[in-house]
């Protein structure tokens, strides 16, 4: 469920409290993205880029990093979440997040969020969400994460 787009959507996600943002849709965690992360970040540990040795390893294949999961949430709630009169929004930080489960390559995954708060910042607000990436098909989550944005009005 997409909240509506109304003229002033930061006025709308103030009034959202509590409330189920969205559920975004699925998307496949390929080997070419991982490999591409692996790259980025220097991470080339065997159990995300090698999945010939990884089928014999501890989860039966290759998996994703963590932290590429993590980094998929703007993509994942970007697909949920359409504010009007926004200018800018930035990642401003995160709370309690946690890898419950790896994130097999080849699975989908998708985001639930729920909004915790949202606060008056100068120019803004700041918007708390609780989410939860899910696994298709596996009742253990990848990742639970509370994260902050700032979503600043445009003028």
């Amino acid at each position: 469920m997409n909240p509506p787009d109304p003229e002033d959507g930061l006025s709308l996600l103030e009034t959202m409290t509590g409330q189920r943002l969205g559920i975004s849709p699925w998307h496949e965690v390929t080997q070419e993205q991982v490999n591409l992360f692996a790259e980025a970040t220097s991470d080339r540990q065997w159990i995300h880029v090698d999945p010939e040795r990884a089928r014999r390893g501890p989860f039966g294949g290759p998996i994703a990093h963590g932290y590429l999961t993590l980094s998929m949430l703007p993509k994942l709630l970007s697909d949920m979440l359409r504010v009007s009169g926004v200018a800018l929004s930035v990642n401003y930080g995160l709370n309690r997040v946690r890898f419950t489960s790896p994130v097999p390559v080849g699975a989908r995954i998708r985001a639930v969020a729920d909004v915790l708060r949202v606060d008056a910042v100068e120019g803004g607000v700041q918007l708390s969400l609780s989410v939860t990436v899910e696994i298709e098909g596996s009742s253990k989550p990848a990742c639970v994460a509370e994260t902050i944005t700032r979503l600043y009005r445009a003028h």
